[in-house]
């Protein structure tokens, strides 16, 4: 199973042109180790009705499997994707979320200070991500080896987990 992923960049800077997206590039980069293919990438500002409205077009209007968000889920006022997202899962996936900041806690101590969320919205699964390059290897690392088996599952894959 191919698995077709959009990624979603939030940064009021890259939105405007004023700084280069290397974060979505990395995840596009890492996603080619679990073969999938990346039909829709995109930067938006820090709007939680843009992130809302583009999470929503990724995962209702062009029904990909996976959709990645970089940026926006730390503390600071602008920070609202983890805000957005919970806002049109349906169920969330709290165990993604905890093992990427257990992980990146042995790296630095700003990783208790992520807010990052993972969720299912129909068929989709959503994960966010930090807005660097750095933290998007950090934290994609650790869910990567997952993201199949949770994509076949969330699609109604029925076989027992533990074969």
């Amino acid at each position: 199973m191919a698995i077709r992923a959009g990624v979603i960049t939030v940064s009021d800077k890259g939105s405007r042109g004023e700084r280069e997206d290397l974060s979505g590039k990395e995840i596009i980069r890492m996603l080619s180790a679990i073969d999938a293919i990346v039909e829709a990438t995109v930067i938006i500002p820090d709007e939680t009705v843009e992130i809302e409205k583009t999470l929503i077009d990724y995962a209702d209007g062009k029904k990909l499997d996976l959709i990645l968000t970089t940026g926006g889920t730390g503390v600071s006022p602008r920070d609202l994707t983890p805000d957005a997202t919970l806002a049109v899962i349906d169920k969330e996936v709290p165990g993604m979320g905890e093992a990427m900041r257990r992980e990146s806690a042995a790296i630095t101590p700003h990783a208790m200070i992520s807010r990052a969320v993972a969720g299912i919205r129909g068929r989709t699964l959503i994960v966010n991500l930090p807005g660097s390059p750095k933290g998007v290897r950090e934290n994609l690392s650790v869910v990567l080896p997952a993201l199949k088996h949770a994509i076949e599952k969330i699609q109604g894959d029925d076989r027992d987990c533990a074969v």
